[in-house]
């Protein structure tokens, strides 16, 4: 990787960092769905800054490449996303299902008590 890649890789990632951190702070994402993009980031960084340690990983891993590493790294990762918000859309798909159940038993007491009330 050359130097002017390098910095600009760095560049990028450190402008994500601050959008992830900003995001945050700002409360239009909570910080656990965020932790992942930033673990990203973060590894992303170490490597954009030291590129030699891809050349370690991969032969730790048996990847004959370190592109191919870092592609593997990239599903991985996508999967772990997938499997997050999975968890995060079923959790919200039963408090509707919750919330829905309990406006009906609401209705259900309110037209009860209209027709008592109206006799």
């Amino acid at each position: 990787m050359t130097v002017k890649a390098q910095i600009l890789i760095v560049a990028i990632l450190l402008i994500a960092l601050g959008a992830l951190i900003y995001i945050v702070k700002k409360r239009a994402l909570e910080l656990k769905y965020v932790l992942l993009w930033l673990a990203c980031d973060i590894i992303l960084l170490i490597f954009a800054i030291f590129p030699q340690l891809m050349d370690v990983f991969s032969g730790i891993f048996g990847i004959m490449s370190p592109v191919n590493m870092l592609f593997f790294f990239g599903f991985v990762f996508s999967l772990m996303i997938i499997f997050s918000l999975t968890v995060a859309l079923s959790r919200v798909t039963g408090n509707v299902r919750r919330m829905a159940q309990q406006m009906a038993m609401l209705e259900e007491r309110l037209r009860d008590y209209e027709q008592k009330s109206g006799e």
